[in-house]
């Protein structure tokens, strides 16, 4: 009776094994994984030198882990277990505390802090030292400030990438965000702040520059109808509630133009056709651009900005425009500091370089 159990066993083990194989093999394949925001990994090319070079092996791995069927159950199932039955603190480096996910990020990487100090300073040098701005730096921090260490898990070293910061950038006024933000102006499911909760934040930015504070009756915060998930909705493959997105519309807003200088086309602070993509933050001055330039026709002064940023000044940025005539909106990700002066005339402006502590640790994207 066991030997027929066992066979039974191993029979249903070969035929899993045969149709997991064909599937794999044969099998519809995905191209992206929306909850994960990346591509999959594809079947490598069978070669000769492939295979002789081993490099097949390691990359035929990673496609079957991309393509497995069912593949987010089985994380999802994962993460159950690892955080409800081994009691782990995180799953894939995202731990999660009153609902909120945030990724660890122990470690205060200094190499990354000094490349954008270099960046930062090249373009001081170049552009902006013997010039009538007025410069202005902020350090934007990540939803763990309000939550690693308060918590038990591993924290960077803020104030020491704050001190680095400033001190590295000393011709330039510092503006410390972190007394006007908490944990509950960030979303749970992504590393972003909430546009409709940052008005304090925008403030401190206005009152350090000289300019009038955004007032909240000027604004409708508008629900977006798109549920929003965020970045660590898929990485954390727990079933996390979809969260609500809003925007911060205004008549000032309504009425600005937004010349984008990759496509050579004016466009809306809002880019609504953002919250059917990938990353429905991207509604907020359509997310990833290079440079761009609003004009505000409604401005209260003939003042200029030009705002050096990453994307938690895509949502930010919208805030400040009330007091200024014209805004340039600067993404070093995407192009590179040395073409600054093709496009922009350094004279007069409110210069703002504002970036998180997610992407000062992380800097080699910038150019």
């Amino acid at each position: 009776m066991n030997k027929k159990i066992r066979a039974i066993g191993a029979g249903i083990l070969v035929v899993l094994w045969v149709v997991l194989t064909g599937f794999m093999w044969f099998g519809p394949r995905q191209d992206v994984s929306a909850s994960e925001r990346r591509p999959l990994d594809q079947m490598p090319d069978i070669t000769l030198e492939s295979i002789l070079g081993g490099s097949f092996m390691g990359e035929f791995e990673d496609f079957t882990l991309d393509q497995f069927p069912l593949r987010d159950a089985f994380r999802t199932l994962k993460s159950l277990y690892t955080y409800g039955v081994m009691q782990q603190k995180d799953n894939n480096g995202i731990y999660i505390v009153d609902g909120y996910a945030a990724k660890l990020d122990a470690k205060l990487n200094e190499t990354s802090i000094n490349y954008a100090l270099k960046i930062f300073n090249n373009i001081y040098q170049q552009n902006l030292e013997g010039t009538n701005v007025s410069l202005y730096m902020a350090v934007v921090p990540d939803k763990g400030y309000y939550l690693a260490e308060q918590n038990g898990y591993p924290a960077m070293d803020y104030e020491a990438l704050f001190t680095k910061m400033e001190e590295g950038m000393s011709w330039a006024t510092p503006i410390d965000l972190t007394g006007a933000l908490d944990v509950t102006d960030y979303y749970y499911t992504d590393t972003h702040w909430r546009q409709e909760k940052i008005l304090d934040a925008a403030a401190v930015l206005c009152e350090a520059m000289g300019v009038t504070p955004p007032k909240a009756e000027n604004y409708t915060p508008t629900l977006m109808d798109k549920p929003f998930y965020g970045v660590y909705y898929g990485q954390a493959a727990l079933p996390m509630d979809a969260e609500e997105l809003y925007i911060m519309k205004s008549r000032v807003l309504d009425a600005c133009k937004v010349y984008n200088h990759e496509t050579k086309r004016y466009q809306r602070i809002y880019d609504m056709q953002k919250l059917f993509g990938s990353d429905p933050y991207d509604v907020f001055l359509s997310g990833a651009q290079a440079l761009l330039t609003i004009e505000n026709p409604k401005a209260t002064s003939d003042k200029e900005l030009i705002v050096f940023r990453d994307s938690f000044g895509s949502s930010m940025t919208p805030l400040l425009v009330e007091n200024y005539k014209k805004v340039t909106v600067v993404d070093l990700r995407y192009i590179s500091s040395a073409l600054l002066s093709q496009y922009i005339q350094f004279t007069n402006q409110d210069v703002l370089f504002m970036y998180s502590t997610l992407i000062l640790n992380s800097s080699g994207a910038m150019k």
